[in-house]
């Protein structure tokens, strides 16, 4: 993806971005810099949190270290989301400050719209998508994917399943029985870092992806699965249902349905019409 589809611009200037945990975060020294003009924004951050002691103390709270695409690749970067530039702002003495508190009430505002009604949430995620060159296709399958990801996950919380490391386990359980590899062996494969997996997926990874998780939705209710080792079985016997499809794909199709190949470098819509021509 070209770094210029993760940024927004205001008053002229450009600010980072990345999706986290269904919201914007915004690069802090972006916006330290749009405020202040400053040579130096990380200088001036460190000045911010010496003179605004209360902030110093919560700056875990609102700051994450999170990946953020840039001009010279994927890096780490302080980022706040919305609520957290609002307090930010609020230890800048600038009169330029009053513009970007409208323009984050703005992002805000669309965020409550999306909340109410998540058809707008969807729409929002398909036109990045389509920004960073994936076609109509992929997208309507990576859409549905997430559906099906999400019905899973609610169905995990209600049958006791609590910790980040459980989901990330049961998750690997799936990914080990529909394609031989847990997510991060996938990522390996495809040469990728800190980038999302199914976003660099082709239709039928998608597609066997979608079939493992749906699987063992439907497999953990009629068994009214409860707590993480019946869970656990139940993501193997889900992903092994896909695991058995993908298998009898490849072997009347003669191709492998993992793929080495990722969108790092070129847009999937590129790809696919390069294939079609081959």
């Amino acid at each position: 993806m070209d770094s210029k589809d993760a940024l927004v611009v205001f008053e002229g200037k450009k600010v980072r971005r990345t999706w986290n945990n269904n919201e914007w975060w915004f690069v802090l020294e972006d916006i330290v810099y749009i405020l202040t003009d400053s040579s130096d924004p990380k200088q001036y951050i460190q000045k911010m949190k010496q003179r605004d002691e209360p902030l110093a103390k919560g700056w875990v709270q609102i700051v994450h270290t999170l990946t953020v695409d840039t001009t010279g690749g994927m890096q780490k970067m302080n980022c706040v989301n919305t609520e957290g530039a609002f307090r930010i702002i609020q230890s800048i003495p600038s009169p330029k400050a009053e513009p970007f508190k409208r323009w984050l009430a703005r992002v805000g505002y669309e965020r409550v719209q999306e909340i109410e009604d998540p058809e707008l949430a969807q729409k929002r995620m398909k036109e990045i998508y389509k920004l960073k060159g994936y076609s109509d296709a992929w997208i309507e399958k990576r859409v549905r994917g997430i559906a099906i990801r999400d019905e899973l996950t609610d169905e995990w919380g209600k049958r006791g399943i609590k910790t980040k490391n459980e989901y990330s386990i049961l998750t690997a359980e799936i990914s080990k029985a529909t394609f031989g590899l847990t997510p991060n062996e996938y990522k390996k494969v495809k040469g990728l870092k800190q980038q999302n997996l199914r976003d660099h997926m082709n239709d039928l990874e998608l597609i066997f992806t979608m079939l493992g998780e749906a699987s063992t939705t439907k497999i953990a209710r009629n068994k009214d699965a409860i707590g993480f080792d019946e869970n656990k079985d139940a993501a193997k016997e889900g992903g092994t249902v896909a695991g058995i499809a993908r298998e009898e794909l490849e072997k009347r199709s003669g191709e492998q349905v993992v793929s080495k190949e990722n969108y790092l470098n070129e847009p999937e819509i590129k790809k696919k019409l390069g294939n079609k021509k081959n």
